[in-house]
């Protein structure tokens, strides 16, 4: 009796540092404990990552927090001056432990998957091999379900799910030669949860989760390590940038100073932890989102009630500091 007694005591207390945690935290537990006492991003100090979408938001400041401790980049996007511009500055923040020729810029279109062997190709003969391919390129959406049009989601799947689909098969022919290899991918906590106004990309999200999932179980007998990234609200330009439910329609919709959103460079700084420390799946958001994404996979009747009570907008502003929806989607 005394056994069960103390069991039961220790699963309570377990539980209840761990919630208190989560409530605390801007990640999920593992790369909390991950940041306090894993494995620092300086071991990754020499490496040679490959990142989509290098030229803003998240894709930028995870450059600049991997330059911060001698990664070499290859940073890859279609704007040329913008990946200039981001060269100039992790080259900057190195601190003389990156020279000119350990960031290359890789001017490159994801939905042009005609080209994506020749660009990774192009890196690994500039640098002699990839560490890490760090699939980042990709849209947000913003729209109510039953307005969008079909030719929406097939361009929102053509960059959100087969560009690093298919970029990340190139990369595997390298991995696969060499021995070892890891890819990243940022998804989104839209793609463990479901958040309104954004199906086609909850959609494209939760695919990217599907495919990488299914890779990660087939390469568990070789070096290949596969982590998924799941970043919650950020300031970025992310959201002026969004799919609406027309074709070539863009939010418009500028990020506010006032909006409660994680940094940029927080978010940049954690995926580095994440890509040191291996993790499989990494949820990055500031609190209260982190304890709901918690309830809404581990507890899913609950979390239920509770989102009828709540209503979609209240996931929409916690997610977009707005009340509701703009109009005009």
């Amino acid at each position: 009796m005394i056994l069960f007694t103390v069991l039961g005591a220790g699963i309570f207390i377990y539980w209840s540092v761990c919630t208190v945690l989560a409530f605390m935290s801007d990640c999920d537990l593992e790369l909390f404990f991950c940041e306090k006492f894993g494995k620092s991003p300086r071991r990754l100090k020499g490496k040679v990552v490959f990142i989509t979408g290098a030229s803003s938001g998240i894709g930028e400041f995870t450059a600049y927090a991997l330059a911060k401790f001698g990664v070499k980049l290859a940073l890859a996007a279609r704007r040329p001056n913008e990946l200039l511009r981001v060269k100039r500055k992790c080259l900057e923040l190195s601190k003389n432990q990156l020279s000119d020729r350990d960031v290359l810029v890789v001017p490159m279109d994801v939905t042009d998957f005609q080209s994506h062997k020749k660009h990774f190709q192009y890196a690994v003969q500039h640098f002699g091999h990839i560490d890490i391919l760090f699939n980042n390129a990709g849209r947000s959406q913003r729209a109510l379900w039953e307005n969008i049009d079909l030719e929406v989601d097939k361009q929102m799947f053509d960059l959100n799910v087969f560009g690093p689909v298919n970029l990340t098969r190139i990369a595997l022919e390298h991995f696969n030669r060499v021995g070892s290899g890891h890819i990243a991918v940022v998804t989104s906590l839209a793609g463990v949860m479901g958040v309104p106004y954004s199906g086609s990309y909850c959609g494209t999200k939760f695919s990217e989760h599907g495919y990488f999932n299914a890779l990660r179980i087939e390469k568990l007998p070789q070096n290949i390590h596969v982590t998924l990234l799941c970043p919650g609200p950020t300031y970025t330009n992310f959201l002026a940038e969004s799919f609406t439910d027309k074709p070539g329609e863009k939010y418009g919709v500028s990020v506010q100073p006032t909006d409660k959103r994680m940094t940029a460079e927080r978010c940049g700084y954690l995926n580095a932890v994440a890509l040191a420390n291996k993790t499989k799946e990494s949820w990055i958001a500031i609190r209260p989102i982190i304890p709901l994404t918690y309830m809404m996979v581990y507890f899913p009747v609950i979390s239920g009630v509770v989102l009828k009570i709540l209503g979609p907008n209240y996931l929409y502003k916690l997610r977009d500091s707005k009340d509701e929806i703009n109009k005009k989607d």
